[in-house]
């Protein structure tokens, strides 16, 4: 091995390229398979991000499915998910531009099926005996919206022959995961109203189907206001089984004669808080058991549930895993590793044996360049602990000056009720392979480690995800891990919140980063889409009865409370976090002449999916961290100019 070159942290050659996050990558979801021929979306961010469907045949030949410049996308929900189906000869895709639904009749070529209106759909499911789709309807009509004063969220049934829409079930507020028994009888779904999101509480509702496609008298079997119910899904053999938490973990259940019982009590989280449609983290196999995915310790394992209601764990080497589906005794899911990013991979439950059908990443990755995450736990406000990740600075060819200690970067999920991801994330390795460590925390909220941890943030949302984030960077620099005096924050969305939160109500930090992060919480309560149009009743409190911590929580209301240099990066087509809440910021710390650097991404929305602006974003992170922290990185990226930073805060970026 060569000897190490001794270089400032911050300031090391890395391996990666920081064009590695987009040459050659693709997101991969929704994986579906049926007859040895799989499906899956791909989002390239060489199409603006746009998602493609593909097939990929028994011979192993990939054919894309959608056309150049189609978006497989919804909006419902804002978020979407779950915007195409599959069933036989039948393929249905959603149309992000348009909200429209179109059958695929050959690669590339679509055929509209519903009309021309201002609707969307998603999840959608085949009801065989009534030639129909069953789906979810978000109605954006103007008369709508002027009737309701929001979307109209319902469910309705779709003629496949004419694209006619009759509704089915109305009157909650949203709707999810309509799922038909499979003799075409009963009709499950999920309902819940505001302030809720669906993880706060959701009905899992039942009726028959009578024979005009109609739906007989509902009723309530599982959930409530304050019970999450998750993932209904069918058994082969007609069962109902989902996702509840009576004892503090969500798992699954059944409803069999008329009452609802546990199949394999755990203490894990066998699914995920339903930001998106379609979710699918268990399946059944032809014998009737269950293979399921179950997160706990901040990671997940595959298990198989047997009918006796043991359960048996399948040993794969991935962390993260979603989207199962089974054809047959074999199942297709997406799986990654701390040392593999995404792929989507078949497998063998019975032997466990694997192969990736289409991996995220087509550059390789020498396993000895990565940075593996160690599992950390700290103590935190209150006498609690908190958890994260900690990725310590990783080079072969570097290692920093005897006696300096790296600068760390501290990141968060957004949500905030999602967990930060083990799988291999080449944005964590481009820091710690140039010389940084960085700390993705877990704070009390976060989804994996029971129902009462994921609670400790309801009403305390801008102090418990802020402490644990600060408490997180002070007891690593108090260990001897990293400098105490370049510590930095950054996040996305929630986690931008957080992030802006912490340089403004805290001293703790020297820079924060914030992608579409949110800076005024009433502006957000007021602007926000409908899904989390009530999110901060549970989050912050009822509004305006609690204006009073809605103020308190803002950093917009308290610029010059902020203590160290800002970047912000926002998308100018975001209507989740509107460019008014960064540039509200930017204009306050303009006008205090505080240090900061604002860039603005036109045709983005709430996340950055176009190339160009995936690798801008992070170039423009590292110059400003150089410059702040007094490093020169090695890349050859063009600076950006910080406003009235100092020369006693850093040296250039070159």
């Amino acid at each position: 091995m060569n000897e190490q070159k001794i270089a400032p942290y911050g300031s090391w050659e890395s391996p990666f390229p920081i064009s590695l996050l987009t040459a050659g990558v693709v997101t991969l979801t929704e994986p579906k398979c049926a007859g040895g021929v799989r499906w899956w979306l791909e989002g390239r961010p060489e199409e603006k991000g746009r998602q493609v469907l593909v097939r990929r045949d028994p011979d192993g030949s990939i054919t894309r499915l959608t056309p150049e410049g189609f978006n497989v996308r919804s909006r419902v929900h804002e978020y979407g998910g779950a915007a195409y189906l599959l069933d036989g000869d039948l393929v249905i895709v959603s149309d992000f531009d348009t909200g429209r639904l179109n059958k695929v009749t050959a690669p590339g070529v679509l055929e509209p099926l519903t009309p021309e209106h201002p609707w969307q759909f998603a999840d959608f499911v085949v009801d065989h005996p009534r030639h129909r789709l069953i789906a979810v309807r978000e109605d954006h009509d103007k008369p709508t919206l002027e009737r309701h004063g929001e979307a109209e969220n319902e469910l309705v049934a779709i003629d496949l022959a004419d694209g006619s829409v009759q509704t089915l079930a109305s009157g909650a507020d949203f709707y999810a995961a309509p799922r038909l028994s499979p003799d075409g009888r009963r009709l499950a779904w999920l309902e819940w109203r505001h302030p809720n999101l669906p993880w706060d509480g959701t009905e899992l509702r039942l009726a028959e189907v009578a024979s005009d496609g109609s739906l007989g008298a509902a009723s309530t079997i599982a959930g409530s206001p304050s019970d999450w119910i998750a993932q209904p899904r069918w058994s082969p053999d007609g069962v109902l089984h989902f996702a509840a938490e009576p004892r503090g973990w969500m798992n699954i259940h059944r409803f069999v004669d008329g009452r609802v019982e546990a199949v394999a009590p755990m203490e894990a989280e066998v699914v995920y808080p339903d930001w998106l449609f379609g979710y699918s983290t268990y399946t059944f196999l032809e014998d009737g058991s269950i293979v399921v995915v179950a997160r706990s310790s901040g990671h997940d394992r595959l298990c198989r549930i047997n009918g006796d209601g043991s359960v048996g764990t399948i040993d794969v080497p991935f962390t993260e895993m979603s989207g199962l589906s089974v054809d047959g005794e074999v199942v297709v899911l997406r799986g990654a590793s701390p040392s593999s990013g995404a792929a989507i991979v078949e497998l063998d439950p019975a032997s466990g044996r694997w192969s990736s059908l289409r991996e995220a990443m087509s550059t390789p990755i020498d396993a000895a360049d990565i940075s593996a995450p160690e599992s950390v736990e700290f103590p935190t406000t209150g006498g609690v602990t908190a958890f994260g990740l900690l990725y310590p600075p990783h080079n072969r060819s570097f290692r920093g000056p005897d006696g300096d200690l790296p600068p760390l970067v501290v990141t968060s999920h957004g949500g905030p009720t999602a967990s930060a991801y083990t799988g291999l994330s080449i944005g964590t390795q481009l820091f710690t392979s140039r010389g940084f460590a960085v700390l993705d925390v877990d704070y009390g909220g976060s989804t994996g480690y029971g129902r009462d941890y994921r609670k400790r943030l309801e009403g305390e949302w801008g102090v418990v995800d802020l402490d644990d984030c600060v408490n997180g960077a002070r007891w690593l620099a108090e260990q001897g891990r990293v400098d105490g005096e370049r510590l930095s924050i950054r996040g996305g969305s929630a986690s931008g919140y957080t992030t802006l939160c912490a340089v403004t109500f805290r001293d703790v930090f020297g820079a924060g980063t914030s992608y579409f992060g949110i800076g005024d919480l009433e502006t957000f309560a007021a602007q926000t889409h409908k899904f989390e149009s009530r999110y901060l009743d549970r989050l912050i409190g009822p509004y305006p009865e609690r204006k009073d911590l809605y103020h308190e929580r803002s950093p917009l209301n308290f610029t010059d409370r902020i203590s160290c240099p800002v970047l912000i990066l926002q998308g100018a087509d975001d209507r989740i976090v509107p460019p008014a809440q960064a540039e509200q910021i930017v204009d306050a710390l303009w006008e205090k002449r505080l240090p900061h650097a604002y860039l603005l991404f036109p045709g983005e929305d709430h996340g950055f999916r176009a190339a160009e602006n995936i690798i801008r974003s992070f170039e423009a992170e590292l110059s400003f961290l150089g410059q702040v922290f007094g490093f020169v990185p090695a890349d050859p990226i063009e600076p950006i100019e910080v406003e009235f930073l100092t020369t006693n805060q850093g040296a250039p970026a070159g």
